[in-house]
């Protein structure tokens, strides 16, 4: 997708992939087959390039900082990146910046199981069990229902060498999003605020803009990704996930309020809406702050988009993918999808779907339209049951 919009500005893309039939590698021609982990493998897909940027967050901060002192245009550099990548580095510099998190406790060894019984009596339970790196769309996380339950989840990750992150489980309301970008000259830009549906841990859902959120909030929330974006030296798009809660704090203002959750430093699932929805998709954004051009329009192009992810069935259907998109095309010719060309296995994102809606009280049926589509991508099924019957 980001080759994509590479085509568009006139650039060319040099990919990184761990086979020659990752899904960016097969639409651009030069490719280098390697892993993220080895340094000689980052120099070679370096070597002449304007910037290198990511696409997730996995490369280790010390390999990035290697090519940086080598004088290689990291976009993001390794100082912002360190914290998508490492939870408690990022929970850390959020509260010394005064940007509210979810109250947290450390565990970063076998022997300081006794953190999760000391924090338990502050918070209460049930909590989250996170591992400090490499958990991402519901791997690494999980609800601890007490203190037992906790500290098991906690040897598990501990036993892999992963140290723990303790979260109070926060009374939600629901998922936002506050997706921005910024530039090495320090323009920044952010799109409306999104609302996002978790199933499993696993995004299935985006409406954009979030509904119902009060302007003084979706306005709240874009500064602070601003802010965060600066004061963290971001280049690139920026994903500040949030949690609106349903309850009030002490000290920390009326219901409504937003907790960060996490940080991405890339293009981000929470903006696959703007390929059709934003005068200037994310992907495009994303080139543009890292070549440092002026940043495109984020306004939105429909009064409410939904993106629906379209994620691996349990079990393949024997339909292939070219009929099923047949049928979805000539009982919802205005749904725009994006594939990803990637093999089906149970849960994987597999693609999106994005529908306009020129309405907003619109919504509900729009959301369900969405999630229908998806469902019959994956599995080759109306969930109502219909063939033929229309919209």
């Amino acid at each position: 997708m980001t080759h994509q919009a590479a085509i568009a500005l006139g650039q060319t893309l040099r990919v990184l992939a761990a086979a020659a039939d990752d899904p960016a590698a097969q639409v651009t021609p030069d490719v280098v087959v390697g892993s993220h982990t080895d340094l000689d493998d980052l120099r070679r897909v370096a070597a002449g390039a304007d910037v290198l940027t990511f696409d997730h967050e996995h490369v280790p901060t010390e390999l990035v900082e290697k090519l940086v002192a080598e004088g290689v245009n990291v976009a993001p550099p390794p100082r912002a990146l360190r914290h998508a990548q490492d939870k408690l580095v990022m929970r850390r510099r959020l509260a010394a910046l005064d940007v509210p998190v979810p109250r947290h406790t450390a565990v970063k060894g076998l022997d300081n199981l006794d953190e999760i019984d000391a924090f338990a009596k502050r918070v209460g339970a049930p909590m989250v069990v996170k591992s400090v790196r490499g958990g991402y769309d519901g791997r690494g996380v999980a609800m601890a229902h007490d203190v037992a339950h906790a500290r098991a989840i906690a040897r598990e990750y501990l036993a892999d060498g992963l140290p723990v992150l303790i979260e109070e489980r926060v009374e939600l309301r629901r998922e936002l999003s506050a997706l921005v970008a910024r530039s090495p000259f320090g323009q920044g830009a952010a799109w409306p605020v999104v609302q996002t549906v978790q199933r499993d841990g696993i995004c299935v859902q985006v409406i954009a803009p979030a509904p119902g959120l009060p302007d003084e909030l979706a306005a709240a929330a874009q500064q602070l990704a601003l802010r965060l974006a600066a004061q963290l030296g971001v280049v690139g798009v920026l994903a500040v996930e949030l949690f609106e809660t349903a309850l009030p704090r002490k000290r920390e203002g009326p219901p409504g309020t937003l907790l960060v959750n996490e940080l991405a430093m890339r293009p981000h699932n929470s903006g696959h809406w703007t390929m059709d929805g934003s005068r200037t998709s994310q992907f495009e954004q994303h080139l543009r702050a890292v070549l440092d051009y002026p940043l495109g329009d984020t306004g939105a192009v429909a009064p409410v988009t939904v993106m629906a992810n379209v994620l691996g069935a349990a079990r393949p259907p024997s339909m292939g993918v070219d009929e099923r998109l047949h049928h979805l095309f000539a009982r919802m010719p205005d749904a725009r999808v994006h594939l990803y060309g990637k093999a089906e296995r149970p849960g994987r994102k597999l693609g999106h779907i994005n529908f306009l809606g020129a309405d907003p009280a619109d919504l509900p049926h729009l959301r369900d339209r969405a999630e229908r589509a998806a469902h019959w991508l994956s599995h080759a099924q109306w969930t109502d049951g219909g063939e033929e019957r229309g919209r």
